[in-house]
């Protein structure tokens, strides 16, 4: 099983992949960007702007992707791997083309390598204005409230156009409730 966590800023990914490693002590956990030693430099590049143009920060991101494949998805394609973030956010994060576009470029990045299972937490537009007050927002974050719920437009249309078997659950369940969601998810009840 390929599984991977999706889901904008603030919506619970690091908190339900954590309860994950403990239900899941044998499983490979990894991540994108910067899930492998080339990655983390790319992902460095990236998010320090080194690329001073948005087409080139995609394909910084979508070489840390086919090295993320390669390297640690592929050998392992007999365990469980559980990822947090994958093709899905690289789609959805990468606005200045179609998704359609976006979708034939990262089939070649991942070798028509895709996530067997996709949980995407969902917010609605007052939790994510409630849980951003909360915090000290990051770039990313500044961007507000209608880019980030563009994003999450943008990773469920990607997951459907994908054909992927997939969840949504809505993030602002108890942290209980989304754990037992994915865990019936993930046992393919």
């Amino acid at each position: 099983m390929y599984a991977v966590i999706e889901g904008i800023d603030t919506a619970g990914k690091s908190t339900q992949l954590n309860l994950l490693k403990s239900k899941y002590p044998k499983a490979i956990f990894t991540k994108e960007p910067g899930g492998t030693e080339l990655g983390t430099k790319l992902r460095v590049m990236a998010l320090n702007g080194e690329a001073k143009s948005k087409v080139a920060e995609m394909f910084l991101f979508m070489a840390d992707r086919a090295e993320h494949i390669e390297q640690v998805i592929k050998p392992n394609k007999n365990n469980t791997i559980i990822s947090d973030r994958s093709i899905i956010s690289g789609i959805a994060y990468s606005t200045q083309l179609k998704i359609d576009q976006l979708i034939e470029l990262n089939l070649i990045a991942t070798d028509n390598t895709l996530p067997s299972h996709v949980i995407l937490l969902e917010l609605t537009p007052e939790e994510l204005k409630y849980r951003l007050s909360q915090k000290e927002n990051d770039s990313i974050e500044l961007r507000g409230i209608d880019y980030l719920l563009n994003i999450q437009n943008r990773m469920k249309e990607t997951i459907k156009k994908l054909n992927i078997n997939y969840i949504f659950i809505d993030a602002s369940l108890k942290i209980e409730e989304i754990e037992m969601k994915i865990e019936e998810f993930m046992n393919g009840k």
